[in-house]
């Protein structure tokens, strides 16, 4: 598609010539689907701008952001303004990724990420993906890092669902166990040589699950989280610190910390690979 703010300000022009200022300039493509962040003032042109990209785009549908993520469930907050079709398969480092855009989430933003650590794991190893969603890391996981098994928690039924049609999808058929269910209440044990934490924000309150799911010895934690520019990094590492002591653990390296993406003004995502041993 040719450059995004060019199309709508010739379409627009005879209709609201005084909004360009405010016009979007790029766009997200999940799949056959475009997203867009749009300006709440540009509302009543909503129809007009969709219909501007599909007329440019070989695109399913348009879709624009309304509202931040919601709750634990991580639900999106999602119109469609031109077309129809929510659902479709977006494909990522050779992983198809089966999601409808206005039920579950998707961060093209994360991409480095999901392929980092999936080049990361090392053959024959456990892995619990705590808040497995659609498969964001535990797809690329299987299919290029070889675990013995991953065990894939997700507390979203519909998450969940698309979660089991990506296992087919990418025939990775009894190399991932799915299960239903809020990661804190799941029988597991101390099973993980790794575990993965691919939650936002808040996620140290759930450290110490994470750490439940650590074999004896220890093993590594994939820690996502958000923190001010003022809280990097020492607010983080004294989380993990101190979570680790109270669970017979002591925090013996970081192979890896790193701001993933701004999360808001002032804020970081971030990412820390902690290393646990057993006391």
């Amino acid at each position: 598609m040719a450059v995004l703010k060019e199309i709508l300000t010739e379409s627009l022009k005879d209709i609201a010539p005084s909004q360009v200022d405010i016009l979007p300039s790029g766009y997200q493509r999940i799949g056959s689907i475009i997203m867009l962040n749009l300006n709440p003032k540009l509302r009543p042109l909503f129809s007009d701008i969709g219909n501007a990209v599909l007329s440019h785009s070989n695109a399913t549908a348009v879709c624009a952001r309304v509202g931040p993520i919601q709750g634990e469930l991580r639900e999106p907050r999602i119109e469609v303004i031109a077309g129809e079709g929510t659902v479709t398969t977006h494909q990522e480092n050779g992983v198809f990724y089966r999601l409808d855009v206005t039920k579950v989430m998707f961060s093209k933003g994360n991409a480095l990420e999901r392929a980092r650590v999936a080049e990361a794991v090392k053959k024959g190893e456990t892995i619990v993906d705590m808040f497995a969603g659609i498969g964001y890391f535990t797809l690329p996981i299987a299919k290029t890092g070889r675990p013995s098994m991953i065990y894939a928690i997700e507390k979203n039924p519909v998450s969940m669902n698309f979660l089991k049609e990506n296992i087919r999808l990418n025939n990775l058929i009894g190399r991932i166990t799915p299960m239903l269910g809020d990661c804190r209440e799941m029988p597991m044990g101390s099973v993980a040589d790794r575990v993965i934490m691919g939650y936002l924000p808040d996620t140290w309150k759930f450290l110490e699950t994470a750490l439940s799911f650590l074999k004896p010895h220890g093993g590594i934690i994939h820690y996502h989280d958000v923190f001010t520019d003022e809280e990097l990094w020492d607010m983080p590492m004294d989380y993990l610190e101190r979570h680790a002591f109270r669970y017979g653990f002591h925090l013996s390296g970081v192979s890896n910390k790193k701001i993933v993406k701004q999360y808001g003004p002032g804020k970081q995502h971030v990412v820390i690979d902690a290393k646990f041993k057993a006391y």
